[in-house]
């Protein structure tokens, strides 16, 4: 144990990690009035994590339901931050989800629409390829479901702007600053020590932890705790859209839309916006890796996903191979959902964990960021039921929450 040293300068929150997570995190307690500080162990926007590039897909269709009440309750909370800082970092679109009409999955994000209310349309092959004249087609067997609650985040500048409006609410934000241990207060008042590799001790009433894929092995240091959040490198791909056709599959000029596809592989794309006549497409999944030791590529075999761009786009988009590739990680859990909780233990409620977002969590930063503020703030948090993000659940089973789906695809990637 550490002495807190609170009758000097001691913050009520310490965040640990400022990806998309923890800067959410950081603006929400600052915000609501409290001396916040915010840590990262690389420079501030760095891309060796979770939370750079270029876009990133907002949905709001998922084969259960808690996920849409938390995304639909986030498109508010995006547009709320947006006026505050003064510009746009979501753009809207509609989104298309589409796979075997038989598929389990695809029929329980159609349940999942259904049960919360959310306005959705399901087409057969011959409704989509005339809703999207031709741009889109699906095999015969195969159905399609239409929101209109999709669009595309702008991932580096929504890190930059929770970053900024956190700072003009009265954060401290320090950077290349890497927490090696974090140890319980002495004083006999409560809190937390953190403590970094340059020697410096930071003091805090409570602490936020939200480092991304280096969250095992942080936690494991600090708690003797390993929870199963295994990282996985990722490569998103950018094809060539045909010339004359590029404003056919740009965002905003017309109804393209974000979009997924539950199959074999698991594929989700975005329409053109960060590098005009280019299209994100790509597969969910990676190769596991140390964070610290990755690979650097080459990234899955594209066989299977040249054939699927193949068929879905009437020869329109290329599919001979990406022309720009981007690296990214995921922060994998065995059942694909967040893991939300305080740390427990000998830390109780003053240490809150949030990690294991699988490359789905992005979307949602905004509502995360405003329940981990409320965890480490007044330890509960409304409108969310927190039971299938605990990490005891991984004690109870070690595969996680049961969802009897044939393929888990509900949580598809946002990268």
């Amino acid at each position: 144990m550490e002495n807190s040293g609170c009758g000097q300068e001691c913050f009520d929150v310490i965040v640990v990690g400022a990806g998309i997570m923890g800067s959410s995190t950081a603006y929400q307690t600052a915000k609501r009035g409290h001396k916040t500080l915010l840590l990262e162990q690389f420079d501030f926007l760095h891309h060796r994590g979770s939370s750079h590039g270029e876009s990133r897909t907002i949905r709001a269709t998922y084969s259960v339901d808690y996920y849409c009440r938390m995304v639909l309750e986030s498109y508010t909370l995006w547009e709320q931050a947006e006026s505050e800082i003064g510009y746009k970092v979501y753009f809207k679109a509609p989104q298309f989800d589409m796979g075997p009409a038989d598929g389990d999955s695809l029929r329980a994000l159609i349940s999942s629409c259904r049960n919360n209310s959310l306005p959705h349309h399901v087409l057969d092959s011959r409704q989509v390829a005339q809703k999207f004249s031709g741009r889109i087609r699906i095999p015969e067997d195969w159905v399609g479901v239409l929101t209109e609650h999709g669009g595309v985040i702008k991932p580096t500048k929504a890190v930059s702007m929770f970053q900024t409006l956190a700072l003009q609410n009265g954060a401290v934000l320090r950077d290349n600053v890497e927490v090696k241990d974090i140890k319980r207060s002495s004083d006999g008042g409560g809190g937390v020590v953190v403590f970094t590799s340059n020697g410096e001790r930071f003091r805090g009433k409570k602490c936020v932890v939200t480092v991304g894929a280096w969250m095992k092995k942080l936690l494991k240091t600090v708690s003797g705790r390993e929870l199963p959040i295994q990282p996985l490198e990722t490569t998103a791909c950018y094809w060539r859209i045909k010339e004359g056709h590029e404003s056919d599959y740009a965002i905003g000029g017309g109804d393209f839309p974000t979009f997924a596809s539950y199959g074999n592989p698991l594929i989700y794309g975005t329409p053109s916006l960060e590098f005009p006549g280019l299209i994100k497409i790509a597969v969910h999944g990676g190769y596991t890796c140390d964070p610290d030791k990755r690979p650097w590529g080459p990234g899955l075999s594209l066989a299977e996903l040249k054939e699927w761009i193949e068929g879905r786009f009437s020869g329109l988009v290329d599919p001979t191979g990406p022309v720009a590739t981007q690296l990214c990680m995921y922060s994998l859990t065995p059942d694909e959902d967040f893991v939300i909780d305080f740390l427990g233990g000998e830390f109780e409620k003053d240490v809150v964990i949030g990690g294991g977002f699988s490359g789905h969590g992005f979307k949602m930063a905004p509502v995360v960021g405003r329940i981990l503020a409320d965890l480490v703030l007044t330890e509960e948090a409304k409108g969310v039921d927190l039971k299938y993000f605990r990490a005891s659940r991984f004690e109870e089973n070690p595969k996680g929450n049961n969802k009897d789906l044939g393929v888990q695809v509900g949580n598809l990637s946002d990268h």
